[in-house]
């Protein structure tokens, strides 16, 4: 009977801490991938040049500021000053990342292919197809700055 039980016991706990079970079930460490994503995001972004049409460090497109600021802020911010208040662009952005990459998890149980996915929507609105020009560069640069915040 103890036999058994211990062999429970360390098949539960192989299970726990396999590889694949690296992106943490827990909120503290989602809220840190997610920081660590936001952060990626940011990194990875094309440089902002005048008049581009994107917002923030974190180049977000204008029409999706309103409504993203009114869910994850309580408060609808204009693109200008969602561009002009850091903190709170950061926070938009991690809340956002922080849903996107929750579904990512729930889709495909691997921490890796969750950010890629994440980093991919970021691009271009979809979670696949990201594996060749400008958005397979972008996407792996996004992998190699959250990596590398490990």
């Amino acid at each position: 009977m103890r036999k058994s039980r211990t062999l429970l016991l360390s098949i539960i706990v192989a299970f726990l801490v396999h590889p694949s079970f690296s992106l943490a079930q827990n909120q503290n460490d989602i809220d840190r991938q997610a920081n660590r994503l936001t952060e990626a995001l940011r990194q990875a972004a094309p440089t902002q040049r005048p008049n581009d049409g994107m917002y923030s460090p974190w180049q977000v497109l204008p029409g999706i500021i309103p409504s993203w600021t009114k869910q994850c802020l309580g408060r609808e911010m204009t693109p200008q000053q969602f561009d002009t208040d850091f903190n709170a662009a950061r926070q938009t952005v991690n809340c956002i990342v922080k849903r996107e990459l929750n579904n990512q998890w729930k889709t495909v149980k691997n921490e890796q292919q969750a950010v890629r996915n994440v980093a991919c929507w970021w691009m271009t609105g979809k979670y696949h197809g990201c594996n060749q020009g400008a958005t397979a560069n972008y996407v792996d640069r996004v992998i190699k700055y959250y990596q590398k915040a490990q």
